[in-house]
């Protein structure tokens, strides 16, 4: 199990570095087609270096797929709804191959605040 401590820490820094070890491209055995058996563990989430710009203007977005179902959600609405650890989530999702691997890979992620 490899352990991030995000305190003092950039968000991008620490989202980058969780999804290598994810992907497994850290070992000697990595393969692209193979999901490893490697867990990561990202704590302090809510000590991370982030940027009082960056938490107003980052937007998320959404979409039900229904006419007028678009979501916009600035990052505090999201740290205040969810909390440090979605907002990791989605980070490390986005650094993440969107294949077949990728669900595997995302529960092998902790996120503890």
């Amino acid at each position: 199990m490899h352990t991030i401590d995000a305190k003092g820490k950039k968000l991008g820094r620490i989202a980058s570095e969780a999804a290598s070890f994810l992907m497994g491209k850290n070992r000697v055995d990595f393969v692209r087609n193979k999901t490893p058996e490697v867990k990561v563990q990202i704590i302090n989430t809510s000590l991370a270096k982030i940027d009082a710009k960056k938490k107003l203007e980052k937007v998320y977005v959404t979409y039900t797929g229904y006419p007028g179902g678009l979501y916009n959600q600035t990052m505090v609405e999201m740290i205040k709804e969810k909390g440090y650890s979605e907002v990791f989530k989605t980070a490390v999702y986005g650094m993440l191959p969107h294949n077949k691997l990728t669900k595997g890979m995302m529960k092998n992620l902790i996120i503890t605040e």
